[in-house]
């Protein structure tokens, strides 16, 4: 007797879940999903997704610098998206019109990466693995990390959600009423900076628009509702991590690579199937109502 789709489904998942580095690679996909999915609809709503991007580069100047020094490429690379975050923030008050400075900070930045690597005469191994993530490689301690600096920034996005979303909704309106923007934004991109460097080990600074932009933008194309665009952008990054590891399982190509496709034909579907869906939705209940948005004049 043929076993039916959802039994097998489940005898799949129990066979790939006895091995420790998938519950590892699972615990902690999902943690970092929950963050970037959270995180980013903020980086997408405050149009910073070029802070974002140029936060991953900076971060692996600083995982290359802590190779040089002996010490964990993860502190280095913490060290650097932080106090990378915060020169952003400092030269640039508005988070709308900071280009020119996050291009500034991240130049120098990159600089001192070319300047760490060109030092170094061993084999940077750990570095570089953090260009495309190695989230099949991680240890339980990496997951205890990795759960701490996720609720720790789920704390403080709890705590300066309303300032954060007033201030992202309507910077000139936000100050007016008395909101300590610059502090705000530099609160947030350490969130950001927080969020990047936990997020590296799944899909890399390469690849971070994967996970912390492009469920937001789809989210937002789907819902005007901010807290239903959070959810949906939060429901995107876990989905898109559970097909990527659950892919990798059994083909021999990297999870980010799978991440990343997964969460870029969600956005094509939604971005060029959704326009089309929508008319013939207002059309039916224009009919249901009665309203065809035209007038009649009776001769």
């Amino acid at each position: 007797m043929r076993m039916s789709f959802s039994a097998n489904l489940l005898l799949d998942l129990e066979q790939m879940l006895q091995y420790q580095f998938m519950q590892h690679a699972f615990e902690a996909g999902t943690l970092v999903a929950i963050v970037a999915g959270i995180v980013g609809y903020f980086v997408v709503l405050r149009r910073s997704s070029f802070a974002a991007h140029a936060l991953s580069h900076i971060g692996f100047a600083g995982a290359a610098g802590a190779v040089l020094f002996g010490i964990s490429p993860v502190i280095g690379l913490l060290a650097f998206t932080s106090v990378g975050g915060i020169g952003m923030t400092v030269l640039g008050p508005r988070a709308s019109h900071r280009d020119v400075q996050i291009g500034t900070v991240l130049a120098f930045m990159l600089g001192l990466g070319v300047l760490f690597i060109s030092l170094y005469t061993g084999y940077a191994t750990e570095a570089y693995s953090i260009l495309f993530g190695e989230i099949l490689g991680i240890s339980a301690t990496d997951v205890l990390v990795t759960a701490a600096a996720a609720l720790a920034i789920l704390i403080a996005v709890a705590f300066v959600y309303r300032p954060l979303l007033f201030a992202s909704l309507d910077e000139d309106v936000a100050e007016a009423k008395g909101l300590h923007m610059h502090v705000l934004g530099i609160v947030f991109m350490l969130l950001v900076a927080l969020a990047t460097s936990i997020a590296v080990q799944v899909v890399g600074v390469l690849l971070i628009f994967s996970l912390m932009v492009t469920p937001a933008a789809t989210a937002q194309r789907l819902a005007k509702r901010p807290w239903k665009a959070l959810v949906l952008s939060l429901l995107i990054a876990l989905i898109a991590t559970w097909l990527g590891l659950t892919i990798a399982f059994y083909e021999p190509y990297p999870v980010s690579f799978f991440i990343t496709t997964v969460v870029f034909v969600l956005y094509l579907l939604v971005r060029f199937i959704q326009p089309k869906i929508n008319p013939i939705r207002a059309r039916q209940t224009a009919l249901q109502t009665g309203d065809t948005g035209s007038s009649e004049i009776a001769p």
